[in-house]
């Protein structure tokens, strides 16, 4: 599910770089330190640890910026551990291949929640240590036994404010609605929040999604999709559909609606309403090369509200330490996916469900999308 998420999290960090959001300093002291990664939407050259370093492998590009200004430096400076950036993409298959070699690589990956668990019931991630990593500094409902939550971002409603203004949209139900609301839509083709949309649509209440009906869904989903005009698979290009005017209502990332909202001076708006949250995390291999004591001491130092906040200004992830709401800047604060208010309104994603379901039932969804 977040393999193209974090891909698209190398797309916005480097449009950022373009716009002059980030300084050329930061960018070329952050291109020094990724020792090896490449730094221009490249794949990585995989890294190992040796002595007293970490490998920390997410999906590469540019946003190694982000994970070792946030993250790296300053554990660096705060144990002597190196942290290296590698940015060859940690999937379950990379993870169990890692695993299963005898000889990992590999000590912290940047994983689905759901992911973890199920590679953690195969024995393939190490439990995290909660005597090292502080529970309390998660939001409630989102520590795992294998993963240790990092970061949240949501399934949002877009829409043509110039279209909707005096009547802008307000629920799933809302988007399914192209009577009330004319004109095509776009939703994301690799399901994460689509069945839970769908049902929401269909008159599911929030607080009984779970288990998901996937037949449900998928009919409802079936006979909307006449009025889907693309089921985008990354960020820009759900962003590209809406500004076109191919479509005047898209689900989208939460991490795109300020980017969306400056590139049409407005004329794009969004809603949190009914969004659907969903959480990263970060999860230890067994028998990685580091040690598993520094890998959680790596994770304990990423629970800094301070250093989340970096995340959020660099890419927009909502903080997994609710305390670092505060820190968040006021003009930003609208686009915290996870701030108190923004909570209220919305329905998290289930990962134990996930966990369980998610093959079968995006197969199922490819063959709707696709027929």
């Amino acid at each position: 599910m977040n393999g193209p998420f974090q891909r698209d999290q190398v797309e916005i960090l480097t449009e950022r770089m373009k716009r002059g959001e980030i300084s050329r300093r930061d960018f070329t002291t952050g291109l020094a330190l990724l020792m090896g990664t490449a730094a221009f939407g490249l794949r990585a050259t995989p890294a190992a640890a040796q002595g007293t370093e970490l490998v920390f492998v997410n999906w590469g590009g540019d946003a190694s910026l982000a994970y070792d200004k946030a993250y790296g430096q300053p554990f660096l400076a705060e144990t002597g551990i190196t942290v290296k950036q590698d940015g060859s993409g940690p999937s379950e298959g990379a993870i169990s291949a890692q695993v299963e070699s005898g000889k990992p690589a590999w000590d912290i990956v940047d994983a689905d929640p759901f992911s973890a668990e199920a590679l953690g019931k195969k024995g393939q991630i190490e439990p995290i240590d909660y005597t090292i990593v502080d529970k309390s500094k998660f939001r409630p409902g989102f520590g795992w036994e294998y993963a240790s939550s990092t970061y949240f971002f949501s399934y949002i409603i877009a829409y043509d404010a110039t279209k909707f203004k005096d009547n802008p949209p307000s629920s799933m139900a809302d988007f399914f609605d192209v009577e009330k609301y004319p004109g095509k839509r776009s939703m994301y083709k690799w399901g994460a929040g689509m069945w839970e949309a769908a049902l929401l649509a269909d008159g599911v209440a929030p607080d009984q999604l779970y288990p998901l009906d996937l037949k449900r869904a998928h009919d409802k989903i079936a006979a909307f999709k006449e009025h889907v005009v693309a089921f985008w698979g990354g960020g820009s290009e759900s962003q590209s559909i809406l500004l076109n005017g191919e479509a005047s209502m898209a689900l989208i990332w939460s991490t795109r609606a300020k980017l969306i909202e400056q590139d049409s001076g407005g004329d794009i708006a969004f809603t949190w309403a009914q969004g659907l949250v969903s959480p990263g995390a970060m999860a230890v291999l067994k028998g990685n090369p580091g040690g598993k004591e520094n890998a959680m001491k790596f994770i304990a130092s990423a629970q800094d509200p301070a250093k989340q906040v970096i995340m959020f200004e660099m890419l927009g992830q909502g903080p997994a330490n609710p305390a670092a709401d505060a820190l968040i800047p006021a003009e930003l604060q609208q686009y915290n996916p996870v701030s108190p208010e923004k909570l209220a309104v919305q329905i998290p994603l289930d990962m134990a469900w996930y966990e369980t379901n998610y093959g079968p039932a995006l197969d199922e969804f490819l063959k709707i999308i696709s027929a």
